[in-house]
């Protein structure tokens, strides 16, 4: 489902690569943990799957397409396969919760049809229907990461993304935004979640990929955070 070979990242202005020789396996309806310090290179891991950035070197293959020579006027439709779920989450402060769900499939072209039957059923999946007519202004913190979980598997995509998706909520909100990952995945999507959340990384034992300055230094299945280098 992901394949990556040999990758490396530099940007002219940094002292070192930010990916240096990353090479990753992930099968489809795996969840997959990314972890190290800040500046490990977890992000920039997520940006070549998301196909925002090209690696300066190596190969990247996402849902068999060859991201390197991926064309940029077929990106946008690459990305239909995928969700995304930031820390911050980029909800549209003047749409409600609904009309931020819908607004995800109608800027792929979705029917009029599919939208009304799709963004009621995905907002009853993350427990929000009842805040359908909400503006994200009247949510808490915890009702915008579901509402922005909502919009990111709406269409549901094969690969789901989580940037720090925890990271601006209290440690029992959080524990509910990953018990609904975890449904997700079980449902079939591939989760991969950036995090720096010692605790639920430890309680829940998946596969964790530790980076260190660029570098893969653990690949561990049923594992927890493990101690910092």
């Amino acid at each position: 489902m992901i394949s990556i070979s040999n990758v490396t990242k530099s940007y002219p202005s940094a002292p070192r690569a930010a990916l240096d020789g990353v090479s990753l396996e992930i099968e489809k309806g795996e969840f997959v943990f990314l972890v190290g310090a800040s500046g490990s290179g977890k992000s920039s891991l997520m940006r070549l799957i998301l196909r925002e950035d090209v690696p300066s070197g190596g190969e990247i293959f996402v849902l068999g397409q060859n991201l390197v020579g991926l064309p940029n006027r077929r990106v946008p439709l690459f990305r239909r396969q995928l969700g995304v779920v930031f820390q911050d989450f980029r909800l549209l402060p003047n749409k409600t919760a609904a009309q931020n769900v819908a607004f995800s499939l109608e800027v792929i072209g979705k029917s009029a049809g599919f939208i009304a039957e799709a963004v009621p059923d995905v907002l009853r999946r993350v427990g929000l229907e009842h805040k359908a007519n909400s503006l994200p202004s009247e949510l808490s913190g915890g009702e915008q990461q579901r509402i922005a979980l909502a919009r990111a598997i709406v269409n549901n995509p094969a690969i789901l993304l989580a940037d720090e998706p925890t990271g601006n909520l209290d440690p029992k909100t959080s524990e509910e935004i990953m018990a609904l990952l975890e449904r997700i995945n079980l449902a079939g999507t591939t989760v991969i979640m950036a995090t720096h959340d010692r605790g639920i990384v430890d309680r829940l034992k998946k596969r964790v990929v530790e980076l260190k300055d660029g570098v893969i230094v653990r690949d561990e299945k049923g594992a927890g955070y493990g101690v910092q280098r």
